[in-house]
This record gives structure tokens, C-alpha cells and sequence, in this order.
């Protein structure tokens, strides 16, 4: 599938995904959503493809949400099967994601950045649900995400008055994991990937659905019962590369992760 609003390149076991609408401040359209769904549909089932990375074009905006315009001309359609952006409903996906943002993360582009794992963020970056402001509700995940993230009384604060906060306010509250400056964003999040590339694949993926799903369980002992029956903790159990890392180990050798 060929892209119009979005640029997806590979490189070394990481897929970079850029919101590219620049002078729109990388609002998403319908289109938009379904080439995203597109992207990481091809992201979660590429084996040799670990972590991804998504981005905003431009030095205004990670993303400003959805086009508003477009609503307001009677373009909205469905969103595709793993809701909007093709990603906040996409509760399978065990594979690291990471929000690079630059400006403005707002409404939906603020529930893309808390669908992923991390968030690195510059100075000059902003983030809020302005949904309310308009006569919406953030029902793309940043409700229910943001409760859970930072707890109910600071998600209540920002979700009632629809204020944004700065990035720094963000990593008080605990939705940034680091704030940098801005010619700092891309060498901070290569070496996070880099650091996540160190691990094997299928422990990161099997680390992520246990906490993840945990969540979900009733208590800690409950959580701890039931990770042998998550997809990705089975799978990791009988890899290739749960062999391998012991034997590195005693070889005294870097490690060959395959991802199986």
C-alpha cells in the first residue's frame, strides 16, 4: 500500500512511522487512519521488525488530533478495525512503541502518544484533550488511558478543564518518560531503541502483555498465575532465544537475538 499522509521507513530492527501532514499540524484524516492501520498491520506481523518509532513532520506538532475540517464537511468515515489511528484499540500489539514528540500532542494525537510504551518528549512540546472545548469527548482511548497512567484526580484535572500541560508537567505526572531539547529528540530516542534492541525481542514482547494484562487481573497472585497462559509469555517460554541468552551468557559472547 502506498502512502499519502503518513511515511514508514526500516531500518536495523526499527520501523519509523511520520505523520506526514505538516501544514496541518499532522491533524488525521480518514485516510490517514486506515494507511496507519495499514503501517502497523505490517509493523506487528513483520518477524525481522522490533520496535517502532512514531514521529510528526514538521516543528509545530506530534499531532493536533483529528481534522477537524474535514468532520465539519461531513467527511468522517468509520475508523478501520483497530479504532483510531489504527493503533489505540490495537491491544494484541506486544512489540515496543514510542511516541518522539515535538509540539503539540493533542486530542487524538495526545491518545496516540499514551497508546505507546514511551513517551519522549522536548521542552517545547504540549499535551491535552481539548475534546470538551468543541463539543467532543476524547473517546479514542485518552479518557481511560490517562486514569490509568497518572491516577484519577490529575487525569480528572486535565480531562474537566481541557488545559494542556507542559511537557515537564507531563513527566511530573508520569505520562513522559523523558524530556529533552528539541536537536536532542531523535539521537534520545535512538538510544532508547538501542537500548531496548539489547534485550531479546520475544522477553520485551512477553515483558509487555504480562504487565499489560496483569493489569487486568483481580490482584498481584492472580496476575502472576495467569501469565503463563498470555500468547506472547508462551511463546516466549519455547523460543530459540531462550536458549540463546544463557548460552551467550556462558560463552561470554553478545547474543543473537532472532526474535523466535
Amino acid at each position: 500500500m502506498s502512502y499519502e499522509c503518513i511515511k514508514v521507513t526500516k531500518q536495523n530492527h526499527v520501523t519509523s512511522v511520520l505523520l506526514n501532514r505538516p501544514d496541518a499540524m499532522n491533524a488525521i484524516t480518514p485516510e490517514m487512519h486506515h494507511e496507519l492501520q495499514d503501517a502497523f498491520d505490517v509493523f506487528s506481523k513483520d518477524e525481522n521488525e522490533f520496535v517502532a518509532v512514531i514521529r510528526g513532520a514538521g516543528d509545530r506538532a506530534f499531532c493536533a488530533g483529528s481534522d477537524l475540517k474535514t468532520i465539519a464537511a461531513g467527511g468522517f468515515k468509520a475508523y478501520p478495525k483497530s479504532g483510531y489511528a489504527g493503533l489505540i484499540e490495537r491491544f494484541d500489539l506486544n512489540k515496543p512503541l514510542i511516541a518522539a514528540v515535538d509540539g503539540f500532542a493533542l486530542g487524538g494525537g495526545f491518545e496516540v502518544a499514551l497508546a505507546c510504551d514511551i513517551i519522549v518528549a522536548t521542552h517545547r512540546s504540549s499535551f491535552g484533550l481539548p475534546e470538551p472545548l468543541v463539543g467532543a469527548v476524547a473517546l479514542g482511548g485518552g479518557i481511560h488511558r490517562l486514569a490509568r497512567q497518572i491516577g484519577l484526580k490529575q487525569a480528572m484535572g486535565m480531562v474537566l478543564t481541557a488545559d494542556r500541560v507542559s511537557a515537564d508537567e507531563g513527566f511530573r505526572m508520569g505520562f513522559v518518560n523523558q524530556v529533552v531539547d528539541t536537536q536532542a529528540l531523535d539521537k534520545t530516542v535512538d538510544e532508547v531503541c538501542e537500548k531496548i534492541l539489547r534485550c531479546a525481542p520475544l522477553s520485551v514482547a512477553a515483558s509487555k502483555e504480562a504487565m499489560l494484562s496483569g493489569l487486568g487481573e483481580s490482584d498481584l497472585a492472580a496476575a502472576m498465575r495467569e501469565q503463563e497462559g498470555y500468547p506472547a509469555f508462551y511463546k516466549w517460554r519455547r523460543a530459540e532465544d531462550t536458549v540463546e541468552g544463557p548460552r551467550a551468557f556462558a560463552e561470554k559472547r553478545p547474543p543473537n537475538w532472532q526474535g523466535k
